[in-house]
């Protein structure tokens, strides 16, 4: 029984031995697995100071007491590594969203989730540290962005403001954010966001400045138009606003709407209606121009140019080939060398001129020589015959008149080294002819003395023979007693046209007036001068029978003169 008792026992105290080894086993695992855990935590929390404690109590402590002493370290380690691990969760956050909006959030997101299996093993004060760090370099970074972002926008809205473009349109075209409507949507501020904001601008920038130069090629025209047309000064306030920016720089037009489509086409409206109103004026001046260009070659007696013809400038005006101004510009080139070729010709003008008075001055005496009567007492003959004397004088000095026009004329000829016309005719050639005309005028003349010389001879003859005399001529041929008497001041009626010599035996002598609207077809009155049939003095019908009889009857008697 003894030894019975004695082997239970043994195996009793075997078996609790054994239980006592687990569990001390038991406790070595815990206790080393608590450790490890410590370790790990102190590890990945950068806690370096806990060992020593630890280590002093490491001997003489017992198992229970190391657990019971390494447990409340565990669980307050595993608490600061969950508040460490919400602190480094919010300082990610932080750099994701601020590196999504710096950089993109598809390049962020893969960055990110590759590294943040490594950082759940280094949750020190360290790597927060630097972590915190890089979110404050971030947030700087995002503030600088943010500020030039803005600058940029606020830049767009400028522009796009004067210019009249939609704003929210031009910066969604860059990217959506930068004219979100929703609070939480984060401003993207990327390198492409502002780059397309840095293009969006250069673009703004480009379109401002030409429709500034064309809104200043505007202006300039309304200027030159409204100065041109005399405009009102209401007419031109209608457009203050714009006239505003001529000498102002770029940078200082931020007037809204100064420089939109809608005001540019307004002022090239105004331009366009002022142009029309201008041309139809212009054309009136070019109209005026030209008449006083006629005006100046006829009183110079030349011809003006055919190619700014009241006609044609009408039909190149409205063509629009050419510009007014030009037209006009010619007409008065044109005028100014008309002028100065009057001024050239002013020394032969003026002989022309005394010329003239000269031949009207022989006119008048030839058609006052006709008059029976004018010898008779009356009132005004005594007037009459002083101009006669003074008349006979003038016309003794037409022959070296002319010679001396013709020097004159080829003198200038000479000079200018072109021909001098007179309403399209060389004058030297109508000197000429005036001088052969003059020769057959005194020619016509000497005969009709010959002839009445011999008229009155056979008037004594008949006389002789039948012993009575006729009754007196009635002579009513240039019987024109108003064509040089004085009127009552005592001035002189201006003389009538000659047209012939002794009841138009002979045209008048040809001088440049004659010439005027035939140019070339003097050569025709020259013609029908040299052949026209002589033409004595008017005779009357009983003269004529008397001359005729007497002539019948007595062949052989030739007549004495």
């Amino acid at each position: 029984m003894l030894m019975e008792l004695e082997r239970e026992c043994l195996e009793v105290y075997r078996r609790k031995v054994d239980e006592a080894a687990n569990t001390k086993a038991r406790f070595h695992q815990t206790v080393a697995a608590k450790e490890a855990e410590l370790a790990t935590l102190m590890a990945a929390l950068g806690e370096h100071d806990i060992h020593s404690p630890i280590k002093m109590e490491k001997r003489s402590a017992s198992l229970k007491q190391k657990l019971a002493s390494i447990t409340p370290l565990v669980e307050e380690l595993k608490k600061k590594k969950d508040e460490r691990l919400k602190q480094f969760e919010d300082v990610k956050t932080q750099i994701e969203k601020i590196s999504g909006e710096i950089f993109g959030f598809h390049s962020v997101n893969n960055a990110l989730s590759s590294t943040a299996v490594e950082d759940e093993h280094d949750l020190s004060l360290r790597r927060l540290n630097e972590y915190q760090t890089h979110l404050r370099t971030l947030q700087k970074e995002k503030s600088d962005r943010l500020q030039k972002v803005l600058q940029c926008v606020n830049e767009v809205h400028s522009l796009c403001s004067v210019l009249g473009l939609d704003f929210g349109q031009t910066v969604g075209d860059v990217h959506p954010s930068l004219h979100g409507t929703q609070v939480e949507q984060s401003t993207n501020i990327s390198n492409s966001t502002l780059e397309g904001l840095e293009q969006a601008i250069l673009k703004l920038k480009i379109e401002r400045k030409t429709r500034i130069q064309k809104l200043k090629d505007v202006v300039s025209k309304l200027f030159e138009l409204w100065n041109l047309m005399d405009s009102s000064k209401e007419e031109r306030n209608c457009f203050m606003k714009i006239t505003s920016i001529v000498g102002t720089s770029e940078s200082e037009i931020t007037e809204r709407g100064v420089l939109s489509t809608e005001m540019i086409e307004k002022a090239s409206a105004q331009v366009d209606r002022l142009a029309k109103l201008k041309a139809s004026r212009m054309k009136e001046l070019v109209f005026k121009k030209r008449s006083e260009l006629e005006e100046i070659c006829k009183l110079t007696h030349t011809e003006p140019d055919t190619s700014t013809t009241a006609e044609k400038a009408s039909a190149l005006i409205d063509s629009g080939l050419v510009d007014p101004s030009e037209l006009l510009a010619n007409i008065e080139a044109q005028i100014i060398k008309a002028k100065d070729e009057a001024l050239s010709r002013k020394e032969v003008t003026d002989r022309i001129d005394k010329w003239f008075a000269a031949c009207e001055e022989e006119n008048w005496l030839d058609e006052y020589n006709q008059d029976d009567n004018r010898y008779c007492a009356g009132r005004g003959a005594h007037i009459n015959l002083k101009r006669a004397e003074r008349a006979r004088i003038t016309i003794s000095k037409i022959p070296a008149m002319v010679d001396n026009l013709i020097n004159k004329t080829l003198a200038w000829e000479d000079e200018k080294k072109t021909h001098f016309l007179y309403d399209g005719v060389r004058l030297v050639s109508i000197l000429d002819d005036y001088k052969l005309a003059r020769q057959q005028k005194e020619e016509d003349k000497r005969r009709h003395r010959d002839l009445k010389k011999m008229q009155d001879l056979l008037l004594n003859q008949k006389e002789a023979m039948y012993g009575s005399k006729p009754s007196p001529r009635k002579n009513n041929s240039f019987r024109k007693t108003n064509s040089y008497r004085a009127n009552g001041n005592g001035s002189m009626p201006p003389t009538p046209r000659r047209n012939s010599l002794s009841g138009g035996t002979t045209s008048e002598l040809l001088t440049p007036r004659s010439y005027s609207g035939r140019q070339n077809g003097y050569f025709k009155e020259m013609r029908r001068l040299s052949t026209a049939p002589l033409n004595f003095v008017a005779i009357s019908k009983e003269d004529t029978m008397s001359y005729a009889s007497l002539c019948g009857s007595e062949p052989d008697s030739p007549p004495q003169v």
